[in-house]
This record gives structure tokens, C-alpha cells and sequence, in this order.
């Protein structure tokens, strides 16, 4: 064990705010005796307080031992002054998200602290090389993100700017994994992994509907229900407050020069304009304020099911179709293999795909059949209990309503969204692998990282590139180009490493 992940050494914590207490609590449990300070006059002793409450319910509910609840509040002490951190080998900072005024912090710690002493950034946004630029040893500087709330969430961002020392680098990873953390290691780049390649869940979902798709609550349980999020991008935004997000996607968007994947979206800059902020406001993408009638999704009528279904069981979603339909009793005929142009049911003239990122219309318009429908991608079409759906513009009633009766035959709840390419579980998942490999293409994290990252720190179902290889990074790529012949827009244009990964063999198909 190295010197800084013992427990030996004292930790400061400056910043006694919600951030910097959590952090204090995890680094107190894990053995270290922790110096909490704050600029605001008797903040820090507060926060202990809070701790304290906190902890001492988890006794309550036998999650934690009488003690063990001594020993860690044992381990505080409330600095009224930066000089009494002189003895800490360790000082993480998590104040105001002001350049600045960090910069302005770590040059009055250098002149306090032991030149062994690591200093930490919890900052989720500012560069760590820009923190570091006017410091003496800007090699003792790195990043260590932890996500809110931090004794709960796993994910520590260990975050390396230009000067910083690889070893200590290393020496912070270490210390994270002694706190029982996921530590991942990144550059210094605008967003770091998280912050930067979850920017398309809320983009995608927002463009889905200002583009007149579906609506927020349909889209919403969509990506619950199909895609197996925990959360839909609309709801979660309105948790983490549309001030915070929308400030998170400028600054990135600024950062990498106006690069349209990072666009904001003009209905959450309304939004911000409004002051609808979210739960925290009563009024964001949804009404929170008392008596609201809650918003839900749109789910189609029922519909008779049809005779003379076959389905097709050579990819994933089709198995899953045929297997739900032979649960629930339906006859059909199921067939081995790919159906034409890649169907994976039809009734009559009516035939069913799963997205390729085209429209249902442009498919039509290509195999020659005017029923189509698209059908949206599924984490586990076996067990969803809704899925996406759009019809050809040039699909007729019959044709959309034999392919609606057998979706609902077989225990799908039905959404229809507007002939959307790509839908919306599909293209934001593409888009969501599209980021991850750019990351790693720009050497700002490895592959394993940046899934570690996503699922520990987002806590998406799957990491996006472990994602891309069970739809199959072949199907990623062609959504992406179909997306992007459809908007003629770079914020579609595929990453060099996606691109390039089309020569490995892929997994599965949808």
C-alpha cells in the first residue's frame, strides 16, 4: 500500500458543502483522521453535525454498528484555518466551480503544506492543467471527481493534467480503491469521461422531442422501459436541475469549440430562461407544483391479433418476438434465419425491422414495400415490457394495425413515435458508443474505463462500447451514417476507432 492510501495519513477536505462532506465521510470510514474546513463560519462544524445525523440513522436501521459509528466520527476535526492543514498528505478541494478561485486556493495551500502532500481537485468541468498552471509543483495536482451523492456513488475520475505526475496519478488510484471506489483514469479534456460522453443521452432525447417525436413522458419510458435506463433523460434532467445541466453542456460545447455534438438544446435554454429549473424550482420538462396532474406516455389502443404471422429468429430482437409470442400462445410461423432485407416478422405485405437509422419511410422507399414499420432496439427484448415504433409514411391502416396486434400479442406495451430515424433507445445508444470510442480514439481513457465510468458513474445498464459489441459494432456504424445522410450534420459523423472497428467480428445482432 502506498503512502497516501494508508490510513495513516491525515485527509483535508476544503468545502463542507454537500460534495465535500460526502467526501469527508468516505475518506473518515476508510480509516483516515479527516480535517473538514470552510471559508463560512461554523459550515464545517455543520456539516459534521450532518454526518453524524446521517450515520447514526444508518445505526438505526442495523446498517451500521454502534462502534463502528464512534470510530469514524472519532475521525473529525473542524479547521477554522488553512494553516492547521499543514500535516495533511492529502488535501482534496471541492469549492465553487470557479477557476480562479481554486487557482487561487492550491497557491495559498503550497505555501502550507509539505512538498510530499498530494493536492486534489474535485472539480467536475475545469481543466486540471489550468488549475495547476501557476502553482510551484504542479506535478502534485490531480483530479479526483467523485460523483454526488460520494459515499454512495462508486466512480472516482482520477484526473491527469499535463504537469501531473503519473505516479501520483497512480498513488490517487490506489487511495480509491482503498476507500472501496471504482477508479478510472483519465485526461484533462473538456468533461473528463462521464461529464463528456453522457452529453447525447440528454441531446438525443431532447432533439427527439423538438423535432415533434413523442412527448417527454413518452420518450422517457421509452428509454425506462426498452432501453433499461433508470431514468429517462427528461426526468432526469429535472432531478439534476436544467442551471447545472445546461452549464455542464455549454462548457463543454465551449471547450471543444463549438463542436455541434455538443450543442445545447434551445428547449432547455428556454427552460433556464424560465427559471424552471426542475424539481427543485416545481416546474421543469414536467409540472411538480401541487395539484399538477402527472404527465404519462402515449400507448397505443389495442389492437386484434393478426393470423399468418411469421417471424424470422436469426437475430436478437426476433428470437426474443418469437419466444414472447410462443409464451402467450399465438400462433405464427417462426422461421430460421434473416427474413427479406433483413425482416424480422411480416403479416401479409406488412413486414416489421428493427432500426437501422433510417426512417421507416426511406426503408419502405428501399425494399420496395410500402408497409413498413421500424421497431426501436431493446436491452432485453426477451423481458422489456414496452418498445418503440414508427410506421412508413406510405404504410396503410391494415398494414400498421396487423404489426400493432402482433406486438401487443406478444405482451409489448406500444409507443408510436413520428417516423424518427434511428428512434430513440437506438440512435442515443449509437451516439452514446459513438462518444465513448472518440474518447478513447483521443487517448482520453481506455475502453475499459470509459465503461467502468458509465455504469458506475451514470449507472447506464451497460457500458457503451460493451454495448456497441452486442448490437454489433457494424449495426452502430450504419445508424450513424444513416443519421447522418438524414441531417447532413457532423454531430452524426462516426468516430475514427468506430469506423475502424468494423473489420473486428461482432457478437450479435439486434
Amino acid at each position: 500500500m502506498s503512502a497516501v492510501s494508508s490510513p495513516k495519513i491525515d485527509v483535508a477536505v476544503i468545502g463542507a458543502g454537500a460534495m465535500g462532506s460526502g467526501i469527508a465521510q468516505v475518506a473518515a470510514t476508510a480509516g483516515h483522521r479527516v480535517m473538514l474546513h470552510d471559508t463560512r463560519a461554523g459550515a464545517a462544524e455543520r456539516a459534521i453535525e450532518g454526518i453524524r445525523s446521517t450515520l447514526r440513522r444508518l445505526v438505526g436501521k442495523d446498517r451500521l454498528g454502534a462502534q463502528e459509528f464512534e470510530r469514524i466520527m472519532s475521525q473529525f476535526v473542524a479547521a477554522s484555518a488553512l494553516d492547521e492543514l499543514s500535516g495533511c498528505g492529502l488535501v482534496i478541494e471541492a469549492i465553487v466551480e470557479d477557476l480562479k478561485t481554486k487557482q487561487e486556493l492550491f497557491a495559498k495551500l503550497e505555501s502550507i503544506v509539505d512538498a510530499s502532500t498530494i493536492l486534489a481537485t474535485n472539480t467536475s468541468s475545469i481543466s486540471v492543467t489550468a488549475i495547476g498552471a501557476g502553482l510551484q509543483r504542479p506535478e502534485k495536482l490531480v483530479g479526483m471527481h467523485f460523483f454526488n451523492p460520494a459515499p454512495l456513488m462508486p466512480l472516482v475520475e482520477v484526473v491527469s493534467g499535463v504537469a501531473t505526475s503519473p505516479a501520483v496519478a497512480e498513488q490517487i488510484y490506489a487511495l480509491s480503491l482503498a476507500w472501496r471506489k471504482k477508479p478510472v483514469h483519465a485526461r484533462s479534456t473538456p468533461g473528463f469521461i462521464v461529464n463528456r460522453v453522457a452529453r447525447p443521452y440528454y441531446a438525443e432525447g431532447m432533439r427527439l422531442a423538438q423535432e415533434g417525436a413523442a412527448g417527454y413522458a413518452t420518450i422517457d419510458a421509452v428509454m425506462r422501459e426498452a432501453g433499461s435506463f433508470r431514468m429517462g433523460p427528461f426526468e432526469l434532467m429535472d432531478m439534476i436541475g436544467h442551471d447545472v445541466n445546461y452549464a455542464v453542456t455549454r462548457s463543454v460545447f465551449d471547450a471543444f469549440y463549438g463542436d455541434s455534438r455538443f450543442a445545447p438544446s434551445l428547449l432547455q435554454y428556454e427552460l433556464v430562461q424560465a427559471g424552471f429549473f426542475g424539481r427543485k424550482s416545481g416546474r421543469g420538462f414536467y409540472d411538480y407544483r401541487e395539484g399538477a396532474q402527472p404527465a404519462t406516455p402515449d400507448d397505443e389502443p389495442p389492437a386484434a391479433v393478426p393470423t399468418g404471422a411469421i417471424v424470422w429468429t436469426a437475430g436478437a430482437t426476433g428470437a426474443a418476438l418469437a419466444k414472447r409470442l410462443e409464451a402467450h400462445g399465438v400462433a405464427f410461423e417462426a422461421r430460421v434465419g434473416e427474413g427479406p432485407s433483413q425482416a424480422i416478422a411480416a403479416i401479409g405485405e406488412a413486414q416489421l425491422f428493427v432500426t437501422d437509422g433510417r426512417t421507416a419511410s426511406s426503408l419502405a422507399e428501399k425494399v420496395q414495400r410500402k408497409d413498413c414499420v421500424v421497431i426501436d432496439l431493446m436491452l432485453a427484448p426477451e423481458d422489456a415490457g414496452r418498445v418503440a415504433v414508427a410506421r412508413a409514411l406510405q404504410c396503410s391502416d391494415a398494414g400498421w394495425d396487423s404489426i400493432l396486434g402482433l406486438l401487443q400479442a406478444a405482451g409489448f406495451i406500444v409507443s408510436r413515435l413520428s417516423d424518427t430515424p434511428g428512434l430513440a433507445v437506438m440512435r442515443t445508444v449509437a451516439m452514446l458508443a459513438n462518444e465513448a470510442n472518440d474518447a478513447v480514439h483521443q487517448q482520453v481513457c481506455s475502453p475499459e474505463d470509459v465503461d467502468i465510468a458509465m455504469r458506475s458513474g451514470v449507472a447506464y445498464p451497460k457500458g457503451p462500447l460493451e454495448w456497441a459489441q452486442v448490437i454489433g459494432t457494424h449495426r452502430v456504424l450504419e445508424v450513424l451514417d444513416n443519421l447522418f445522410e438524414f441531417y447532413r450534420e457532423p454531430r452524426y459523423r462516426a468516430s475514427p476507432r468506430l469506423r475502424q472497428s468494423r473489420f473486428q467480428a461482432d457478437t450479435r445482432s439486434p
